[in-house]
């Protein structure tokens, strides 16, 4: 268990900290890990020193914890926490609109319960920054958003409130009750039309004069940020004819894409990574039926080693608790190949980079929000506890888990 403690340092520090955290080692991600290192968190939530303690130290009177190890806040690299809740009632399962097969204008952000128990739960274990939003299951089920795992309202935690539009090219997106689409080919028709109507309705709007606009159509002005190149497609596929459908797409609109799941990646790996699009894997220990029934606990190594960039969610889980946990999916990669610096980068500082947040999390350095996570031991050992976290320098949990 961590402790909270008041030090004295001798030699001040130029600079405004409200918290301070000792760690016997500190990954940051940005680096070699450092042994006896000291984070000071300054007042608006940054990150202004890190570093040995021989060479940080820690201003007089500055709340400190302590820590065995201590990493940069877990990020759950695709999620749906906050909009599915805990207790898989009609009243909390948010995460899917099954009324149309293409509904992209439907916002996360107006979905997202803050209060939902499954996020204070992720945070006990480190988890920091939830990618979440619309689950797979439709064709374009709706948005993603960033979110930091802490708020009583939606603005306290956004970090950004359009992160992708989520699609699905997978036996999930067929039509129930004999309604379209019944097949692979009519989800692909359906998808490429829709970017068609967008393309249009988008040019139309560029060349109209003022007063004599389109009227608006919130759905194609969604599909516009993707056609445009603000947003990407975040595609989940996990069959390697699927994966294929949606490279094959993605070339033909020129758009950017994110995979999703990608059960069968081990299958397509020249092509996924000649295409520069990152994968954002299935949990390690998805159940492996149905579309994921060739999934493999080591396809986070095949990834890893043929160079395309990914990380590690908790997905989307149809029964209580309605969610896995970054943390047990990374550690069970890690006993599947991947080293330990690996297997951290997929929940962490590789999770930041393809849902372009870099600059802020991911790794532990100066100027980046203090969001920390800290353990007892190795994160990714069974024995271990996560006794603490932190967001933008305010302790957000103390539970001992």
């Amino acid at each position: 268990m961590f402790r909270l403690i008041l030090l004295a340092s001798i030699v001040a520090v130029p600079l405004t900290a409200q918290l301070a955290v000792r760690a016997e080692t500190l990954h940051t991600m940005a680096g070699e890990p450092i042994a006896d290192a000291v984070v000071l968190i300054g007042d608006d939530g940054t990150i202004t020193a890190v570093g040995p303690a021989s060479e940080v130290s820690v201003p007089s009177g500055v709340p400190t914890l302590e820590a065995a190890v201590v990493t940069p806040g877990l990020i759950d690299g695709r999620s749906t926490i906050g909009l599915s809740g805990y207790l898989n009632q009609n009243h909390d399962q948010d995460q899917l609109e099954r009324s149309a097969p293409i509904q992209p204008e439907l916002r996360a952000i107006d979905a997202y319960n803050p209060h939902e128990p499954l996020i204070e739960w992720a945070r006990s274990f480190g988890v920091t920054t939830l990618h979440t939003g619309h689950a797979p299951g439709a064709i374009i089920s709706g948005q993603t958003m960033i979110v930091k795992t802490r708020g009583n309202t939606i603005e306290e935690a956004l970090v950004s409130p359009l992160a992708m539009i989520a699609a699905t090219l997978s036996d999930s997106a067929r039509g129930r009750n004999n309604k379209s689409p019944g097949t692979r080919a009519k989800m692909a028709a359906m998808l490429r039309e829709s970017l068609l109507e967008a393309r249009h309705y988008a040019a139309k709007a560029a060349e109209a004069v003022p007063g004599k606009e389109p009227k608006r159509d919130l759905r194609l002005e969604a599909l516009g940020k993707v056609l445009s190149g603000e947003v990407p497609l975040l595609v989940t596929a996990h069959r390697s004819h699927d994966i294929l459908t949606a490279l094959r797409i993605a070339e033909e609109f020129q758009i950017q894409l994110v995979l999703d799941g990608a059960a069968e990646a081990y299958e397509v790996l020249d092509q996924i990574r000649a295409s520069s699009f990152p994968v954002l894997l299935h949990p390690t220990m998805a159940r492996s039926g149905g579309e994921r029934e060739y999934l493999s606990m080591e396809t986070a190594l095949h990834v890893r080693n043929a160079g395309v960039l990914f990380a590690l969610q908790s997905g989307f889980e149809p029964y209580v608790p309605k969610s896995r946990l970054v943390l047990f999916e990374a550690g069970i990669a890690a006993a599947n190949g991947l080293s330990f610096t690996q297997a951290l980068a997929a929940v962490t500082i590789d999770a930041a980079r393809i849902l372009g947040v870099d600059d802020r999390i991911g790794s532990i350095e100066v100027g980046k929000d203090g969001d920390l996570a800290l353990y007892d031991g190795d994160p990714f050992e069974y024995t271990t506890h996560a006794v603490g976290a932190v967001i933008e320098g305010e302790i957000v949990s103390r539970e001992t888990r």
